[in-house]
């Protein structure tokens, strides 16, 4: 069955493009490759399918409905303002990288059975890490390896559970697994790609040493798909509930003490994905509503988020706060956009963070979930502390740098501009995302009410930063977050590997090459080192002293020998006749006795 085109087919046939051409063609064919997919996802519908018949396996490429159908479009979108920011770099690398993982998210949006669902997860996976090891720095190297080493375990989760969940129901449609293992494999393997603590490390060890484009396109694909599959398949489930809340206030807590800038934005990012998490737990209609909205928006405002950082970054080659200060004159409209992202993350009226994050706020209200609530809105309070107020103070308005800083090319703030508009226009007309909501709603975010409150609590966060500055703020502060748990895991069993079996290994080794050896230069004469045994047994038992056995040979004197090696090389018939008997009748022996060990171990 053929309704429509999967999307993610054509960012993986953009791949044979980009490669094909050159210069501006290859700039175009990275533009026109989302605005095809923009075009042809606009013309699905609700219902469409494109399903392949494998053997008796339904393997279902495309399933539209509301909710895969707003997170295929914030994808695209983001893939082509994305493409916009990266237009100019030089190597094909990170493009190539970036059309395959774009691919494998919405592979992953739009499949519609666990067999499907697996391939797009390790392409999306796979591809995604070489944004991190393009850097090509030693640290981008170390963090690339462990990226790939913690999702290659997470896919190895979801595999176990798809495994079990098809073993038990016989089918591989992608819906809530029944209970039992495979329920909380498949949970697992979702929660480690939405960076549930603590499964989230991987996250803030990564973003921040990702290539500066490449760092945008993370932020967007791999949480998200991680929302959009809990969404999907493990929606009401308690769990998420507490999980989301204490995600957004642990980020917070961390964000206080970092000192670059975007692992600071890594850490909200676990933070702000705590709210969608939250809001699937729930499992209303308006939560699951709000979460999705939160999600569609959070892709946007990070989006630019990174993007800021990855200029100031791009420009200065720096990104800590102790190295950077008083760039809003020297880079003015990098400023401007960052806190319009500032603004849109921190919830502020008139921005699009404040029309979905107070959705899912409402979501627990309504649920009569007042310490949930209470946590999300401690969470906001220090969103707002951090990005809203901490970078902009460190990064913008403090200080002076003697570094010759300046707005990044046009195609950089190209991008940013289009983000900060989209966050803009979302903000002061919500319908444009409410229409799109997985479930009708009649929400108005903008009632004096939640406008009054938000403001409040937005000017009490500003006086509390300045009359706590001092105890907020650390500088060059080394943080151990839950990656540090199988950091020394792996340190410690790679010594054992090493220093334990590698060691026994070779000593193993040399004793069964000493004992074959052994075997080899007994079997080649048994007959004279039999005579050896028993003269070395003679004059042990009659207190001789031991005499060296290489003398004359065998006809010399009594208890004179000499080895194999020194008789001559010609050939005895008398000499050599008996001994390959003792070689035959050794060898049926050991054969004799291996028979019967294992006939007792049967």
């Amino acid at each position: 069955m053929i309704d429509g085109i999967p999307p993610a087919v054509i960012y993986f046939l953009g791949i044979p493009l980009v490669l094909l051409f050159k210069g501006k063609l290859r700039q175009a064919c990275l533009l026109l490759v989302p605005l095809a997919a923009f075009f042809n996802l606009l013309a699905l519908s609700p219902g469409d399918q494109f399903v392949l018949d494998y053997s008796g396996l339904q393997i279902v490429l495309l399933r539209v409905d509301r909710l895969s159908f707003l997170f295929g479009l914030v994808f695209v979108i983001m893939s082509f303002v994305s493409f916009i920011y990266a237009l100019q770099i030089k190597g094909i690398g990170e493009h190539l990288a970036a059309l395959a993982y774009v691919g494998g998210s919405l592979g992953v949006v739009f499949c519609g059975d666990y067999f499907s669902l697996f391939i797009f997860w390790e392409i999306m996976a796979i591809s995604s890490v070489f944004l991190i090891l393009l850097r090509r720095k030693e640290t981008s190297t170390a963090v690339g390896f462990r990226y790939l080493l913690v999702h290659m375990t997470g896919g190895s989760l979801l595999l176990g559970g798809v495994v079990i969940q098809w073993s038990q129901t016989g089918s591989l449609d992608f819906v809530t697994p029944g209970p039992g293992l495979g329920f909380y494999l498949i949970l697992l393997g979702f929660g480690l790609n939405s960076a549930i603590p603590p499964l989230h490390a991987w996250l803030t060890d990564a973003y921040p040493e990702g290539t500066v484009t490449g760092s945008v396109f993370m932020t967007a694909f791999t949480t998200k798909t991680g929302v959009y599959v809990l969404a999907r398949t493990f929606p009401g489930v308690e769990i998420l509930v507490w999980v989301g809340a204490i995600m957004a206030v642990y980020g917070v807590i961390f964000a206080f003490v970092v000192s670059d800038i975007r692992r600071l934005l890594a850490y909200h990012i676990v933070s702000q994905v705590g709210y969608m998490v939250c809001g699937v737990g729930l499992g209303s209609q308006m939560a699951l509503n709000g979460s999705a909205a939160h999600a569609f928006c959070h892709i946007l405002y990070k989006a630019l988020l990174f993007m800021a950082a990855g200029a100031v970054l791009h420009i200065t080659g720096r990104s800590k706060f102790t190295e950077l200060g008083g760039l809003a004159k020297k880079m003015p409209w990098t400023f401007v956009c960052y806190m319009i992202g500032a603004f849109s993350i921190s919830g502020v009226p008139l921005f699009n963070g404040f029309i979905s994050k107070s959705m899912i706020i409402t979501g627990a209200a309504l649920n009569h979930q007042p310490i949930i609530e209470i946590l999300l809105l401690v969470a906001s309070v220090g969103t707002f502390l951090c990005i809203g107020v901490k970078i902009p103070y460190k990064v913008f308005l403090r200080g002076h740098m003697n570094v010759d800083a300046r707005d990044p090319q046009w195609n950089m703030l190209l991008a940013m501009g289009l983000m900060s508009a989209l966050c803009v226009i979302i903000g002061i007309y919500p319908d444009f995302l409410y229409r799109l909501l997985p479930f009708q709603t009649d929400y108005h975010p903008y009632t004096a009410n939640h406008v009054i409150r938000t403001m409040g609590i937005l000017l009490g966060t500003i006086l509390g930063y300045r009359l706590l500055y001092k105890k907020l703020v650390m500088e060059d502060v080394v943080i151990l977050d839950t990656d540090w748990l199988y950091r020394k895991f792996g340190i410690g069993f790679l010594r054992f590997c090493t220093d334990i079996i590698d060691t026994s290994g070779r000593t193993t080794q040399r004793w069964a090459s000493a004992a074959v050896a052994s075997v080899g230069r007994i079997s080649s004469d048994p007959h004279y080192y039999f005579e050896v045994f028993l003269f070395r047994t003679r004059n042990i038992l009659t207190g001789q002293a031991l005499k060296p056995l290489t003398h004359k040979g065998r006809d010399g004197g009594a208890g004179e020998f000499v080895p194999l090696a020194e008789r001559g090389t010609g050939y005895n018939e008398n000499l050599y006749r008996p001994r390959l008997g003792w070689a035959v009748l050794m060898v049926v022996l050991v054969f004799v006795v291996l028979g019967w060990i294992l006939i007792r171990l049967s």
